[in-house]
């Protein structure tokens, strides 16, 4: 799986610089002519010396991140863990609830291709599920929400699409990283996912297992009224479009995002997606 976007990068701020690795994003946090940067998410398998070298390219030969922060531990947000701690000796933060799926203890729940969707959605029980086990240098976020050597930034906490799945927020600029709480750009479907057709939309249906948790988290992004985002999947977006774009969402998440079958949409799901 790949996009146009693959193999490219932007920096939306001088301090924030996210490049998409096939299919997903991994964002780092820093300004390449400071000491010390963060590194959010680790991308797809067997891409560990892809972000060695882009990582190079931006801070430095030999520069390593301070910490990697994971925002999931689904197979695309954890690709490259194990190959980069091999070579970078950093601590690496999550969330409690994600911690079995990062330590070999406990795979994820099957993809779920019965779900309605497209192409991508179909092929979803080829994609993996199994656990990594990096317990020697995870470490759990802070409870009080801050995020260790960041001070102006903070976690919350955005269950659905995994349980222990966190989001990232910086108050003075509105900046929100949304992990797969919600993306911009409809993860389902082949077609726009190669092409990178830049739409707010909800979670991956095809790994997202907690639906009514997932409208909760994304009413609760929304609430922060982000002026940009960078999601797991999609393009950047901000201004207007986005604000606009995640306020439909939020307030039609049944309609819009949650499907109308599937293993984990329960009767419940299925009524409130026909109100």
């Amino acid at each position: 799986m790949t996009s146009v976007s693959s193999g490219s990068g932007k920096e939306v701020r001088d301090d924030i610089y996210y490049y998409t690795n096939q299919i997903v994003n991994i964002v780092m946090i820093g300004d390449p002519e400071g000491e010390d940067w963060f590194l959010v998410d680790t991308g797809m398998p067997y891409s560990g010396k892809e972000i060695m070298f882009i990582t190079e390219e931006r801070f430095g030969k030999g520069s390593k991140p301070k910490a990697i922060f994971l925002t999931h531990g689904h197979f695309d947000h954890v690709g490259g863990i194990v190959d980069l701690l091999e070579a970078w000796d950093v601590p690496v933060y999550a969330h409690l609830l994600e911690f079995p799926y990062l330590t070999g203890k406990k795979s994820y729940p099957d993809p779920d291709p019965s779900v309605e969707g497209g192409l991508l959605a179909k092929i979803s029980s080829i994609y993996p599920h199994e656990p990594v086990d990096i317990g020697e240098v995870l470490l759990p976020l802070p409870h009080n929400g801050s995020v260790p050597g960041l001070p102006e930034w903070r976690w919350i906490a955005a269950p659905g699409h995994s349980p222990g799945q966190v989001a990232f927020f910086r108050e003075r600029d509105k900046i929100l990283l949304s992990a797969d709480a919600f993306i911009t750009v409809r993860q389902d479907s082949l077609y726009k996912v190669l092409i990178q057709k830049e739409e707010v939309n909800g979670p991956p249906r095809y790994l997202t297992t907690d639906w009514q948790a997932a409208a909760e988290t994304v009413k609760e992004l929304a609430s922060l009224q982000p002026e940009l985002v960078i999601s797991g999947h999609g393009q950047f977006m901000e201004g207007e479009e986005l604000r606009a774009g995640l306020e439909i969402l939020a307030y039609g998440f049944d309609k819009l995002a949650k499907p109308k079958y599937g293993k984990y949409v329960t009767d419940t799901d299925q009524e409130q997606g026909h109100q």
